[in-house]
């Protein structure tokens, strides 16, 4: 007789998990929809995300300034997505990554002298961006392009986007992506609500 295969992890056994998560004081996050917290009399609670998600594209030899960026989002109050601190491992991170980048509110491109020489990855996430973008009202943000240095932005890019200097001042290019982002979540929500009559 041949051992049977094991079965994929069935409702039961994720609830079971939860539960034990919960049971032991810690929260557990579901990407996208909110966190289950330990309640204080063994239940629990579920706060739903609502916090706009950024997709950070770079390069990596960028990282520093990239992790940067992703503290100074989630401090503000952002949901950042950045695939070292996403991804997991044996996960299908072609398929992650398209899927981050369509559930996202922002797609922000950082572009430097490296990032516009170098083949790979960031062009691919940044022409699925595009195409994601194609589907956005034309009235909507949702790719940002950011420079973290002194460099040429491509002709695609910046014939259509006004692009965002991160230098010299870190500080005035960051606060100036942040309003972009407030200020157009403040919009959406504006157009979601309805009409008094």
């Amino acid at each position: 007789m041949k051992n049977p295969q094991p079965k994929p992890a069935g409702a039961n056994q994720v609830a079971r998990i939860l539960r034990e998560a919960l049971e032991n004081g810690l929260a557990v996050e579901i990407d996208g929809l909110g966190t289950f917290l330990p309640g204080h009399e063994q239940g629990f609670r579920f706060v739903a995300q609502t916090k706009p998600r950024v997709f950070i594209a770079y390069v990596e030899e960028d990282l520093d300034s990239v992790e940067r960026l992703y503290d100074v989002f989630e401090q503000r109050g952002l949901r950042p997505w950045l695939d070292k601190k996403k991804l997991m491992p044996g996960q299908n991170w072609p398929r992650a990554i398209e899927t981050a980048i369509e559930t996202s509110d922002f797609f922000v491109a950082c572009f430097s002298g490296r990032s516009t020489t170098k083949r790979g990855s960031f062009h691919s996430e940044l022409r699925y961006a595009l195409t994601c973008a194609a589907r956005i009202p034309l009235d909507e943000i949702f790719l940002v392009p950011l420079r973290l240095e002194d460099c040429l932005v491509p002709n695609r890019i910046s014939k259509q986007l006004q692009y965002i200097d991160l230098f010299p001042d870190w500080e005035t290019g960051v606060n100036k992506v942040l309003a972009v982002m407030d200020n157009e979540q403040k919009g959406r929500r504006r157009k979601r609500l309805p009409l008094a009559g």
